[in-house]
């Protein structure tokens, strides 16, 4: 087994990574969530259609969905009809016209997630350019009028 990194580590803790946003270590951050997170959260919760929407979504694409059918379509076809391929037929293919619109809700409900995340996270690191922009140009702007009034009087450089 190989060991992690200690200059990966942060300082003090052992744990891997930097610390968050707010100077704490990065398991603490961890329990923030991203803005676009929070929205789609509480539009979810607002909303019973698209609770429903998830946990059937949810529920079709679990293990228990599988047994279920098969469990359902062994009894259909051995006990309760003797010719169950038309009707079955038509019972599956209601259903998968079914689920097929509930995951394509969810497709498009996730599009629209990675959409918001998207332009949130662009809005943050053009905020996050033009500070660190400004702040080179600061930077810059005090570094040279530093040299002109060394320039200028040149006694000032040996003092203190």
């Amino acid at each position: 087994m190989t060991r992690p990194d200690p200059s990966a580590q942060r300082p003090g803790t052992g744990e891997p990574g930097g610390s968050g946003n707010d100077g704490r270590p990065a398991r603490h951050a961890a329990r923030r969530k991203h803005p676009t997170v929070l929205a789609l959260e509480q539009e979810t919760a607002s909303s019973l259609q698209l609770r429903i929407a998830d946990w059937i979504t949810a529920f079709a694409g679990s293990m228990p969905f599988i047994y279920i059918h098969i469990a359902f379509f062994a009894v259909w076809m051995v006990f309760i009809e003797s010719n169950p391929w038309p009707t079955l037929t038509l019972i599956v293919s209601l259903e998968a016209i079914f689920l097929s619109t509930f995951v394509l809700i969810g497709q498009n409900r996730q599009a629209a997630f990675q959409q918001a995340k998207a332009d949130h996270d662009f809005n943050d690191q053009e905020l996050e350019l033009k500070t660190n922009t400004d702040l080179t140009r600061d930077i810059h702007r005090l570094t040279s009028e530093l040299y002109r009034r060394l320039s200028e009087n040149p006694g000032l450089q040996g003092s203190p």
